[in-house]
């Protein structure tokens, strides 16, 4: 009986097994080659199989060690003098950088997760330094500074976590800093509602193929977890503020910081979209254009009587914004489906059926019995969600095939 071999071996149905076949039978490498490709594949495979519980490992653990030196830091913080709370903002500054500075040639997975706790650890210590000589400042400065040690970071290090950090940090110090401009003066909520919504879908538009960095997955995933959220709760807040036609205790933003908000609101996205899309950035401004279209529509979706001081729902006006909603939905669609991001269909097809959820709701849900009410709602979100998994597959198999 002839010995087995002892190369690697490949899955049957592994994609490079048929490309080595034709590149055998084709002559293009001899078997000498085909050996060396199926050990590479084999050693490839098997990396990526623990890749995914490294990272998760080390994630959980960067995030614990950061609440433990957090927690740790606070419950002796009475205790300490000055000189040693700034000895230790200092420490927890720079330890963690020099032992990722060590680990980098060893594991830099490893050392990825301690500069990523160094620059957490840098935001909690402009607070700390703060309280510490008890500087009089405004505290969105603070935010502005650690976004400003992100974005340094980021440019030495050239490292995700860094780019995320400053990804989240910089429209936290744009907000922070216009309520304080404000005073969340009456009607300051409407740039704010309409910039975050176009903000998160400028980072969702990062993604742009299977060659990705790390960075761009990174604003990725942070604008596809925050597009939804921040559409519901901006919409929301304009429907509400516009409840109110005067509020004698809030004063009325000015209409020069009015302008100034709503072009940092539209600018801010703009220029994020084009940075991550380039030639294909007017699908952010269609974005941005459809948030303000949004904002705006939620705004008098309300309409004043005259001497009243809560402005009554306009059917027609509600009727529009939840039509506006729906061709937001079906745009994001479109988007993912042209540039072939299955998480942009996914996000359209769940942004689609919270329109429908809310409208019906807003809608009818009260003018109906409260029996059959839950039966119709049922019945929509059976039916519905049938009908829409079946759409959502269809157009994931058609871009697979069109890929």
């Amino acid at each position: 009986m002839a010995p087995r071999s002892r190369r690697p071996h490949l899955k049957p149905e592994s994609k490079f097994e048929s490309q080595i076949a034709r590149w055998l039978a084709a002559g293009v490498i001899d078997a000498a080659a085909a050996e060396r490709i199926r050990a590479f594949e084999a050693g490839d495979e098997k990396r990526a199989t623990f890749r995914w519980p490294a990272i998760l490992a080390l994630a959980i653990g960067g995030l614990l060690v950061a609440a433990s030196i957090t927690l740790f830091v606070a419950a002796h913080w009475d205790r300490l003098s000055p000189t040693e709370c700034f000895a230790i903002v200092l420490f927890m500054v720079a330890a963690f950088h020099v032992a990722a500075a060590f680990a980098a040639d060893k594991f830099s997975a490893l050392s990825v997760t301690f500069h990523a706790i160094g620059t957490i650890a840098f935001g909690a210590g402009i607070f700390l330094t703060g309280q510490i000589f008890n500087l009089q400042e405004n505290w969105a400065t603070g935010i502005l500074l650690w976004a400003a040690g992100a974005a340094a970071g980021y440019a030495v290090l050239r490292q995700w976590p860094q780019a995320a950090l400053f990804a989240v940090l910089a429209p936290s110090w744009l907000v922070a800093q216009w309520g304080i401009t404000t005073r969340w003066g009456w009607r300051a909520e409407y740039p704010i509602s309409a910039g975050l919504m176009a903000l998160a879908a400028a980072y969702l538009s990062a993604r742009r193929g299977a060659e990705d960095s790390a960075t761009r997955k990174a604003l990725a995933w942070i604008g596809g977890i925050a597009l939804l959220p921040a559409c519901v709760v901006g919409i929301w807040a304009a429907v509400e503020t516009s409840h109110y036609t005067y509020e004698p205790w809030r004063e009325t933003v000015s209409a020069e910081r009015q302008l100034a908000g709503w072009a940092i609101a539209i600018l801010v996205p703009l220029a994020v979209g084009w940075l991550l899309s380039g030639a294909e950035s007017w699908k952010n401004a269609l974005a941005v254009a459809w948030a303000c279209l949004a904002t705006v529509t939620a705004i008098y979706s309300h309409t004043k009587k005259p001497g009243a001081y809560v402005a009554d729902p306009d059917f027609g006006m509600i009727v529009l914004l939840y039509a506006v909603c729906a061709l937001g939905a079906a745009g994001l669609i479109l988007w993912g489906f042209s540039d072939r991001r299955k998480e942009r269909v996914n996000l359209g097809i769940a942004g689609f059926a919270l329109t429908v959820l809310f409208f019906y709701f807003d809608g009818f849900m009260d003018k109906l019995d409260r029996s059959l009410s839950l039966l119709l709602l049922g019945v929509i979100c059976i039916a519905g969600g049938y009908a829409l998994e079946r759409t959502r597959r269809r157009l994931v198999a058609k871009m697979e095939a069109a890929t």
